[in-house]
């Protein structure tokens, strides 16, 4: 199962308190205080890890507490600070305050990481507070909390290319022509009900990774069909690939329609470069030139079913990415 949001509540470990007492032995029978420190409570940090693909994991378990720091002790000792607790999230991941739209951290890299709750720093024991005029305080501090938060994990794909158009347009089958992927494919829309990612392998050794977005309708950056569900998932890609069928009775609507529902959704998609693919070219062949797409992008007819063109396909694609920099963000 995909699951791209999250919503978990993170609690750091409470700090330990310090400690009064004074020294007492043998022959000694006023010793000075002696409290050791309270140990600082453990934090909660978030690690980005690509060897993790969903946020499933927190649809069970969506609390997280990290432990707290021991207590100081006699003889000046000090307690001891808690080990923080890890959180691994997959790349990619948006990490917001719960409720608001403020972001906190977008984790993008491997190994990247947030802290996302701080542990309470540990309370200091009585031995802390002797002063000149007061050698024997019996003053010592409780440990303080440690950072409370509900936060919202959203979780958006990272890729270089995004395929885009209505359902059963063929997307998933291209991508199961270019790449290993294998998802889902039928001849009735919705088939695909979460995103998919094939590695594409270019000559001389180079690769790049395609997405295949769930379908969009007309009113999708409204919610409509599986709508906002996978709309975000397009700004990661560096790239898009429009989508059509040869069949299409008029594609130049069909494309004006799906361009209209990415600019809904965000201006940054529609500034991405583009191409357009005019799929199950098997069917119908049509001319280029016909086809009113009120746009200058590069047009690639082909068929999935013969493999005809796909080749064409594949340069096409990486020659839209080498007109992007390779550190545009995914």
């Amino acid at each position: 199962m995909f699951i791209d949001f999250a919503r978990i509540t993170v609690k750091a470990g409470q700090g330990g308190s310090g400690c009064c007492s004074f020294r007492r032995e043998k022959y000694v029978p006023k010793g000075g205080p002696d409290g050791g420190d309270g140990g600082n409570g453990g934090s909660i940090i978030l690690v980005a890890d690509r060897n993790v693909s969903t946020l499933i994991d927190f649809k069970y378990k969506p609390v997280f507490k990290a432990k707290r720091g021991q207590h100081g002790m006699g003889s000046a000792k000090h307690g001891k600070s808690a080990p923080d607790l890890e959180i691994r999230v997959p790349v990619g991941t948006l990490v917001k305050l719960a409720g608001t739209e403020e972001i906190l951290h977008d984790l993008m890299h491997d190994g990247e990481q947030y802290i996302v709750a701080r542990g309470g720093r540990g309370g200091r024991g009585n031995a802390r507070f002797v002063t000149p005029t007061n050698q024997s305080p019996r003053d010592w501090e409780v440990g303080r909390a440690g950072e409370e938060f509900t936060i919202e994990l959203e979780l958006k794909l990272i890729a270089d290319v995004g395929l885009v158009g209505f359902p059963n347009a063929g997307k998933s089958t291209l991508l199961s022509r270019i790449s290993k992927a294998r998802p889902k494919i039928a001849d009735y829309p919705f088939t695909t009900l979460e995103p998919n990612l094939g590695i594409v392998h270019y000559r001389d050794y180079q690769s790049f990774v395609v997405a295949d977005i769930p379908g969009l309708i007309e009113g999708s950056h409204e919610g409509r069909g599986l709508g906002l569900k996978f709309l975000r998932h397009i700004e990661r890609t560096r790239v898009l690939a429009f989508l059509i069928e040869s069949t299409d009775e008029d594609p130049g609507k069909t494309f004006r329609t799906l361009y209209s529902e990415l600019s809904a959704f965000s201006r940054i998609l529609v500034q991405k470069p583009y191409l357009i693919l005019i799929s199950k070219t098997d069917l119908a062949e049509p001319d280029p030139g016909s086809l009113n797409l009120s746009s200058n992008a590069e047009v690639v007819l082909f068929s999935s079913a013969t493999g005809k063109n796909i080749d064409g396909v594949i340069d096409a694609l990486y020659r839209l990415l080498q007109t992007v920099s390779a550190d545009a963000p995914a």
